[in-house]
């Protein structure tokens, strides 16, 4: 998580919304303070377009729908507000409320990550996403070599890692019906013409 943009006077979550709806740069929320979101590099958001699309496509049809990042996410149990790099929603979209685009009730969250955000991303924001009964999957994807990690919630609650390496490799989710060959999801990276 970057620094608080105040860090001495506590925000409501009422004025972060507030905030939110006039700001030119997005930003989390978390326990009174106000965290702006790092911008993305431009692998950072090849690859986020490429999954929005890749999972646009496989779940047309379904009862699944597909968010990017320019959609909110609350987590009810602990009050973060922030924006994953993608979603997937299956069934009825749970909202906030009828004012907001503020998701709810994700089956699966994607996190692109950085050298800046990985030790977050897996960490705390995994923390922090965990108590979302809805949450089934996370699936955090690297930026800079073809690596991806799922996470895959067990019967038990506990979580169990897969890593999936090389673009000759494809993405299955365990939760949805889905596959995406890493190829499609690190199309048009600068280093991808190098493999």
């Amino acid at each position: 998580m970057a620094q608080p943009v105040r860090a001495t006077e506590y925000i409501t979550p009422e004025e972060y919304l507030i905030r939110e709806e006039s700001a030119l740069e997005k930003s989390e929320y978390f326990n009174g303070q106000i965290f702006l979101m790092a911008g993305g590099s431009p692998n950072h958001n090849e690859i986020c377009s490429n999954i929005g699309t890749e999972v646009r496509i496989r779940v047309r049809g379904t009862s699944c729908r597909q968010f990017g990042s320019e959609t909110k996410l609350l987590v009810r149990a602990n009050g973060l507000y922030t924006y994953p790099d993608g979603m997937i929603v299956c069934g009825q979209v749970q909202m906030a409320n009828d004012k907001t685009q503020i998701i709810l009730n994700p089956r699966v969250i994607f996190e692109v990550f950085s050298p800046s955000t990985e030790n977050y991303d897996r960490g705390e924001k995994f923390r922090l996403y965990r108590p979302l009964s809805s949450f089934q999957e996370y699936i955090l994807v690297h930026q800079d070599r073809p690596y991806i990690e799922q996470h895959l919630k067990q019967d038990d609650r506990s979580w169990r890692t897969y890593f999936i390496e090389g673009v000759d490799e494809t993405l299955a989710l365990h939760t949805v019906d889905l596959s995406i060959p890493l190829r499609q999801i690190y199309e048009f990276v600068d280093w991808l013409d190098d493999e």
